[in-house]
């Protein structure tokens, strides 16, 4: 906002003339520096590269005697060490029929230590069933590293080496504060077989919010993507995506490519998402998820347009378990839920990103309009795993009953569960949940399906869904009957 100054007509105006003559000078004085360094004139000033409080803690150019260099050096100097080269040796699964004995296969991929301890992160899919991990790092050492901990459902893997060299760490930034064409930095190992360790691509932040993507059987079910045009090639998953504070803020992961290798399609997982879950990594190898209790689906233009909103951005609850947090917290079927957790809640994939890195007992915001009205409710997340459980026997023992077969988990359908989601009780497994690019999710099985007979025997429990399974195993083709989510009658073939 400009600032106008109105001065006494009684003082002497010449001596405000004169000031604001001198103000102007010095204001035209800055603006010329700016413009000199936005245009890479050069400059006779020594300067150190220093984060600027008018640029939002951005690095500028620094100038010495005349020379200049880009704001990218100084960040990948500070970082570049701390990214390593990870090896994996995993057991080849894909052998002929007539092969006899194991053969070993070796892939590679890139991390970086987050820790000065040792602490690595990188991908599932680089370490997932690895027998041992090589890291390597760039000052030439060489460690057999641990797993500490793996997550297929977000692709994220923790490590752990003891180094006996000063390690270099990459602190964690903020994922939910960058910007569509905000700079990104990639480095990682795209061709390390050629020499091609630790290479540098700059690029910026493409979209936010990516998901719904389909990468085979490595396909995370939590996607909320950062997509950058910064080159991610074969080779560079697991490694950052970093700010230009030299902060990471996405662990590159995939490329959307016709011919295998960049085209400018990039995908990261977002850093927020890994701060939430690398504690659990660390503390137990695997990830405590949060959890409400509530069936979900995408807002639609229609159903916005009648609630009077502005946008088609949000998501509409379908149902509610009844004693689940979201139950008593408030929520209804039929609400629509904008914000979570003071984030903005754009669709179902990315709520449920928002709600999984919530810790368990943790009190949070969730902005919802109901009838054309806005309100603030609070719920406290539990964890997941623990509510499925304790919902999932019709006795009180309260054993965990879940299992997941060709790419679904499923529990007992019990009369407590069709009573809580206010459906008729029908004997048969409840799917929990679908994971993308299953052979379950091609068959068209949803969430909230229930499976009644699998070739053409009934099945009511997990343990006869586990010795079912077992006799199906070498089958092409699995035929099951279904009561779908809209509570018809289905044939669904499945094809391992």
């Amino acid at each position: 906002m400009e600032e106008k100054f109105f001065p006494d007509k009684k003082k002497n105006s010449r001596g405000l003339g004169y000031l604001s003559l001198g103000l102007v000078a010095v204001i035209f004085l800055i603006i010329g520096i700016l413009i000199a360094t936005n245009l890479n004139l050069p400059s006779h000033t020594s300067a150190e590269v220093r984060p600027s409080s008018s640029s939002g803690g951005y690095p500028v150019v620094q100038y010495s005697d005349g020379s200049y260099e880009s704001p990218f050096v100084s960040v990948v100097d500070h970082v570049q060490n701390a990214v390593v080269n990870i090896s994996a040796r995993s057991e080849d699964v894909n052998l002929p029929w007539w092969y006899q004995g194991v053969r070993y296969s070796t892939s590679s991929g890139s991390g970086f230590f987050f820790r000065e301890d040792g602490y690595i992160l990188t991908n599932n899919h680089v370490v997932d069933g690895a027998v041992d991990v090589t890291v390597r790092t760039a000052t030439g050492y060489e460690y057999t590293a641990r797993v500490v901990g793996s997550d297929p459902q977000t692709d994220l893997a923790v490590l752990k080496v003891e180094p006996e060299e000063k390690i270099v760490a990459i602190p964690f930034g903020d994922s939910e504060a960058i910007k569509v064409g905000d700079w990104a930095i990639a480095i990682g190992n795209p061709f390390p077989q050629v020499g091609l360790d630790r290479t540098v691509t700059v690029g910026v932040i493409s979209a936010k919010g990516r998901s719904n993507l389909r990468f085979g059987r490595e396909t995370p079910l939590y996607q909320n993507y950062i997509q950058t045009d910064a080159s991610i090639n074969p080779g560079n998953s697991g490694g950052p995506l970093l700010n230009l504070r030299g902060e990471c803020i996405g662990v590159n992961a995939a490329i959307s490519s016709p011919t295998g290798s960049s085209v400018g399609i990039g995908f990261a997982i977002p850093i927020n998402l890994a701060r939430a879950i690398v504690p659990d990594l660390i503390a137990s190898g695997k990830v405590s998820r949060g959890w409400l209790g509530v069936w979900l689906s995408n807002l639609t233009e229609r159903e916005a347009k009648r609630q009077g909103l502005k946008a088609v951005k949000g998501i509409v609850i379908d149902s509610v378990f009844s004693d689940s947090p979201a139950h008593q917290a408030g929520l209804r079927r039929g609400d629509i839920v904008t914000s979570f957790n003071k984030a903005e809640v754009l669709n179902v994939n990315q709520f449920s990103v928002l709600v999984t890195t919530v810790k368990h007992g943790e009190k949070v915001p969730v902005e919802i309009v109901r009838g054309g009205e806005e309100m603030t409710l609070y719920t406290t997340v539990v964890d997941r795993d623990t509510f499925i459980a304790s919902h999932s026997t019709p006795d009180d023992s309260r054993e965990v009953a879940m299992e997941e077969w060709l790419g679904m988990e499923t529990i007992g359908f019990t009369p407590e569960i069709a009573r809580q989601i206010d459906i008729k009780h029908v004997p048969g497994l409840y799917v929990v949940r679908v994971y993308p690019g299953t052979p379950a999710d091609r068959a068209s099985i949803t969430e909230g399906t229930i499976i009644m007979q699998i070739n053409k025997e009934q099945v009511t429990s997990v343990n006869e869904l586990k010795n079912l399974a077992k006799k199906l195993s070498g089958e092409n083709r699995i035929s099951l009957i279904v009561q779908e989510p809209n509570g018809s009658i289905a044939r669904k073939v499945i094809r391992p």
